[in-house]
Parts: C-alpha cells; structure tokens; sequence
C-alpha cells in the first residue's frame, strides 16, 4: 500500500498514513487532534541518483528557506550531506 501524506485543517500536524489504492481516505483522521478535515499533500519525490546538493541548502535547492512548506516545517526541510 502507498503511504501518503495528509495536512490536518484544524491543528495543521502533517501525517503519513497507508492507503489502498482503491480507497479514498475518506475515514482518517489527525493524529494530533482526531478530526477528520485532512487535505492529501503532494509528497515530495527524493532522486536515488544523480547531483547531491551541497551541505546546508534547503531540500528545494534555496539557500534560505521558503515561507510555505515543506521548507517552513522545521527541521525536516533540510538536506545534510557528509
């Protein structure tokens, strides 16, 4: 099954949850607050090959990161190669 991710429209809390792919989502709920008004994301692909970003640029490429997610997420936005 596909792991999709959904935006919560009351608390925000981003989600990943296992969905069939006949199935609409249609009975999940948030994890941080249990309503049902999630919005599916589009997730962001990771290449398995090619160029590497340098250290310390933002997963899209910037140097500072971006007002809207997923570079205002925290932490999570950043790429950090050795």
């Amino acid at each position: 099954m596909p792991i999709y991710e959904y935006r919560c429209n009351q608390c925000g809390t981003i989600s990943e949850f296992l969905v069939g792919i006949g199935s609409k989502g249609s009975s999940l709920s948030c994890k941080q607050c249990g309503s049902p008004q999630l919005e599916k994301m589009i997730s962001v692909s990771h290449p398995l090959k090619g160029e590497r970003r340098e250290s310390g640029h933002t997963c899209c490429g910037r140097e500072e990161r971006c007002s809207t997610p997923p570079c205002s997420t925290g932490g999570s936005c950043r790429r950090d190669y050795e």
